[in-house]
């Protein structure tokens, strides 16, 4: 009888996956389920001259920016929505110290997609017009060869790994979904399916029974997972759906810390370098003020 692989891995191992150099691709969407835990830990490794690729990000790549730790940036969107600018994102863009390729926000996942289905690019019919294929030379257009409509190619992501922050997990790497979701956890099923090497943070490890007893919210099947790290409030300051709203508070600080490279350094030294792991950085923001966060927490 062949023996189950159990798939639960320490932070450590799991980030030991990435290497300087890489495409790495994060789940969730802007301030909605990112995978922050595992953010900080590229951060404390100091991981450099990495290229991220995605849809939409705010702290996790202005983070990374802010850290040093990326080369590259692939995505429609790097901002924090009512909070106002990613201001190490724009920083870095003004002084030209980042590379940055544009895609829009749905062509951004399409990228995604094309990985899912062992294609090289995705086809779309709507750059029509605008200087988006103008401005990006992986953008390549060609003729349909049914209709002879013009078409454009858009690359695939072609990322080496994937990190995405989800609900619940197996030993075995069975992932589920929450049962009501939107966006940021369908974003999370496309870039897992999209990738050969996918490690997941999750909010609780279940029995295997409760992913048998509930079929319809395990989008993500073992063969898929190479690693699942156990990482309560793993989104931190963002938010999931059935665990942990937005906490602004911290977030407001994040801001004020971003207005210079001076005053970021002494937020990464407080909360990245001068914490061991995401447990002590949870306990340095104060656990009472996590608690309040929780969905339903009054």
């Amino acid at each position: 009888m062949i023996q189950r692989a159990e798939k639960v891995w320490s932070m450590e191992k799991a980030s030991a996956l990435i290497h300087d150099g890489m495409r790495i691709g994060l789940g969730g969407f802007v301030l909605y389920q990112k995978p922050m835990a595992f953010v900080q830990e590229l951060i404390r490794k100091r991981k450099r001259n990495l290229t991220l690729v995605g849809s939409a990000h705010a702290l996790d790549a202005d983070m990374l920016i802010g850290a040093g730790s990326l080369s590259k940036l692939e995505t429609s969107y790097v901002g924090l929505e009512k909070f106002g600018l990613a201001r190490n994102f724009r920083r870095e863009m003004e002084q030209g110290g980042l590379k940055t390729v544009y895609f829009p926000e749905l062509m951004a996942i399409d990228r995604f997609r094309a990985d899912r289905e062992g294609l090289d690019f995705w086809p779309v019919n709507s750059l029509g017009g605008n200087d988006v294929a103008n401005n990006n030379p992986e953008i390549i257009p060609f003729k349909c060869p049914v209709s002879r409509r013009p078409l454009w190619a858009v690359p695939a992501a072609k990322i080496d790994v994937g990190i995405i922050h989800a609900h619940a997990a197996d030993k075995y790497g069975n992932v589920q979904i929450q049962e009501r979701h939107s966006l940021p956890q369908s974003t999370n099923t496309t870039i897992a399916f999209a990738c050969k090497t996918l490690i997941v943070t999750v909010e609780k490890i279940v029995e295997n029974r409760e992913i048998r007893e509930n079929p319809h919210l395990t989008v993500i099947p073992s063969y898929k997972t190479t690693c699942v790290v156990h990482v309560k409030n793993g989104s931190h300051p963002t938010s999931t759906l059935s665990a942990s709203q937005m906490d602004d508070k911290f977030i407001s600080e994040y801001v004020e810390a971003s207005r210079t490279k001076e005053s970021f350094k002494e937020f990464l030294d407080k909360y990245i370098y001068g914490t061991r792991n995401f447990n002590e950085y949870l306990n340095l923001v104060e656990k009472k003020q996590i608690e309040s966060f929780k969905e339903g927490a009054e």
